[in-house]
């Protein structure tokens, strides 16, 4: 989790507060070592731009706000890591509230994925849907929900007095 905190603050990003559940449901739940996060909506000091892609929500709006969806996973998924675990990103699902006509799905969910990339590194590549519905809860135009994975953190490895070499996984 160190790891992931120092990499927020070398893009000077701000990890948002841990989200609270809209109904009856976990924000997160740890399996074994997979990390399955709920939906997240793109809400910020509580407040969330609401509206149909492209129609009230511009493209370029859109992407950013699939990535702040994308920091309240991570901040949902980080308090069920143990001391030294990181996170690698297994899954990303990102949902698109837009018109009928509208067909750039992906353009929109890139926002999380190369943020994701951008905090995660390699850990960071992942599988992914991008689809477009008619509806999501409280009128969002994107919301994100994930599957990490719990790892070992990365550490540098002794190998002998003035030899230290970081561990490649």
């Amino acid at each position: 989790m160190k790891d992931i905190l120092q990499r927020l603050e070398e893009l000077s990003i701000t990890l948002p507060p841990k989200p609270t559940p809209l109904a009856a449901y976990s924000p997160a739940v740890r399996a074994e070592n997979f990390i399955y996060v709920s939906g997240q909506l793109p809400i910020h000091d509580g407040q969330m731009t609401t509206g149909r892609v492209p129609d009230v929500v511009s493209l370029d709006e859109a992407t950013e706000l699939s990535s702040l969806c994308f920091l309240n996973a991570l901040a949902a998924a980080l308090p069920l890591l143990n001391e030294n675990e990181s996170l690698q990103l297994v899954q990303l699902q990102g949902f698109v509230q837009s018109a009928p006509d509208f067909y750039n799905h992906p353009a929109i969910i890139d926002g999380a994925s190369t943020l994701a990339l951008q905090i995660l590194g390699e850990r960071g590549r992942h599988a992914r849907i991008a689809m477009g519905v008619s509806a999501l809860p409280k009128n969002a135009p994107v919301e994100i929900s994930c599957t990490f994975l719990a790892v070992p953190q990365r550490s540098p490895r002794f190998l002998g007095r003035y030899r230290w070499f970081e561990r490649k996984f």
